[in-house]
């Protein structure tokens, strides 16, 4: 009996393959006894996935030096490159691999006894040349990392399948961008509440989308994260580049950041690379570190784009960097403080720098401290915009209201925009299976323009004089920013009686105005039936 041929079978696209690596290293992983959930697979997958696409970077540059004659000095040695104990799929597993991977004495694989792979990577700074800054981002990636995979042949079959990534590829590249910012996601649903180092792309998308970057510009977020905003802006910036010299200041002159907690430090340098940025400049350190009476004009950037931390607390240590009248605890507004002096100071045809910075409502209407920090952003800066958003966009996050704020160095502010972004129809709320969609933000960005702004249901305007207040010697008592929307039934529930009756007796007239157009309109009509029949 003939055997029935078998149906051809499309060969997968890069898409499809990569997303079946990916997929069956993160189920290889789900067997694993010391990994729980995402929380603990991602971070593993990550730093296993930074160590190939470093090692593929690093024969791509070898090659190119061998090319020329000139000397090539990695920044990672034998035998602790990928290429020495990962590649070869039959290479050490088990026990022996574990070993490898923790210990701080072990058997290497070119038969030698020395430190392992993480003790190693952790020890790993640099002095000068043009390795220095990657040893010392390796360094700073690998600080804390822990191998929590219990079976070592596991492990072994992770490395295979990562093995099969070639990190180089622009198509794979951006490929895995989209898919780590997926993984990024489910983390972050994963985390709950502990999920402050994801902004939704949606927002991301909007902010750097009508600050507008350009390339030349430099551009910082302070608190980075995973990355989003810097992801972002180099996708948007690279749109921009023409030539090898464009290419070259995108790489190294462009993009900043600062990341203090070693988990999203790393998943942002791993976020950054998969979007083609080589080597990606994120400070380690706590960004609010440094006195901020001694930050100068080398410090300053065109642009800063940020979610600082909601509700954190910082040591008295952190506090002291700030001038004595501003000093709080409260994460958001020393953020804020710092902001305002990074911005580049506007000379001669230098555009001046400008921000958007996601704060929670409270910022909006808090007084003492806050009230002060923010006379200040009102009087040297102009504050031209603030965007309220709706319950839910942070889900499950924070359940806390949040605005962004857009402002430009260079005062006084004269008057404020304010834009409410209404939900869609028929919803109270966004939620984690329903979030806020990047076309919905639509209207706003139709609406962005200064030069074209008009009020209408869902934006309005107020002189910044009505939001500061001072008693009769000078004295600042308030600065609310928190103003609600005219049109909506919650401000016309605080009017007063007098202005509810002239806003009803408002609306009357103009009822009575159209009804007599009306009226006036069909008696023109009869006159002109009587005149034809006639």
């Amino acid at each position: 009996m003939p055997r029935s041929k078998k149906p051809d079978v499309a060969p997968l696209t890069t898409t499809q393959q990569l997303g079946s690596l990916i997929k069956s290293a993160r189920d290889i992983m789900r067997k694993d006894k010391g990994l729980s959930t995402d929380i603990d697979r991602l971070p593993m997958l990550t730093w296993v996935m930074f160590l190939k696409s470093l090692d593929d970077m690093e024969r791509l540059e070898e090659e190119r030096a061998e090319l020329t004659g000139d000397e090539y000095k990695p920044a990672i040695e034998p035998p602790y490159r990928w290429r020495d104990w990962a590649a070869p799929s039959d290479g050490i597993t088990g026990d022996e691999l574990t070993a490898f991977i923790s210990y701080e004495d072990c058997l290497l694989p070119d038969g030698t006894r020395g430190p392992g792979l993480l003790p190693y990577l952790r020890g790993l700074q640099g002095v000068n040349g043009d390795g220095a800054r990657r040893r010392n981002v390796i360094g700073a990636v690998f600080k804390d990392v822990q191998n929590r995979m219990m079976s070592g042949y596991l492990l072994r079959d992770v490395v295979n399948k990562v093995n099969g990534i070639h990190f180089l590829a622009k198509e794979e590249l951006f490929t895995l961008g989209h898919m780590y910012e997926t993984m990024l996601r489910e983390m972050r649903d994963a985390a709950g509440q502990n999920g402050e180092f994801y902004t939704p792309r949606p927002v991301v998308r909007f902010m750097v989308a009508v600050t507008d970057p350009k390339l030349g510009e430099t551009l910082l977020d302070p608190a980075c994260g995973t990355g989003g905003f810097l992801a972002e802006v180099y996708q948007h910036l690279e749109k921009q580049c023409q030539t090898v010299e464009d290419r070259r200041t995108l790489q190294e002159r462009s993009l900043f950041g600062g990341e203090a907690k070693p988990l999203p430090y790393l998943l942002c340098q791993m976020n950054l690379l998969l979007h083609g940025l080589e080597a990606p400049q994120i400070d380690p350190g706590n960004s609010l570190r440094f006195k901020l009476s001694e930050l100068g004009d080398r410090d300053r950037v065109d642009v800063i784009l940020t979610n600082p931390p909601f509700g954190g607390e910082e040591e008295p240590g952190i506090k002291g960097n700030f001038p004595s009248d501003m000093q709080t605890g409260e994460t958001t507004l020393l953020f804020l403080q710092l902001i305002m002096r990074k911005l580049r100071r506007g000379a001669g045809a230098a555009r001046p720098g400008r921000a958007a910075v996601v704060v929670p409502n409270g910022t909006l209407f808090g007084d003492g401290v806050c009230a002060r920090i923010k006379e200040q952003l009102l009087t040297e800066f102009d504050l031209h915009t603030i965007v309220r958003l709706p319950n839910g966009v942070f889900a499950p996050y924070t359940s806390i209201p949040t605005n962004l704020l857009f402002f430009v160095r260079g005062g006084p502010t004269r008057e404020i925009w304010y834009y409410e972004l209404p939900l869609p129809e028929g919803r109270k709320n966004y939620t984690k299976t329903k979030p806020l969609q990047y076309e919905e933000l639509a209207p706003l960005i139709e609406w962005w323009p200064r030069a074209s702004r008009a009020e209408n249901e869902h934006a309005w305007r107020v002189p910044a004089s009505d939001v500061l207040e001072y008693d009769d010697a000078g004295g600042l008592q308030s600065v609310n920013l928190d103003v609600k929307n005219p049109t909506s039934a919650e401000a016309l529930e605080h009017l007063p009686p007098e202005q509810l009756i002239d806003d009803i007796l408002a609306k009357e007239r103009e009822i009575i105005a159209i009804l007599e157009e009306m009226k006036a309109e069909l008696a023109s009509w009869d006159e002109e039936d009587a005149g034809a029949q006639a």
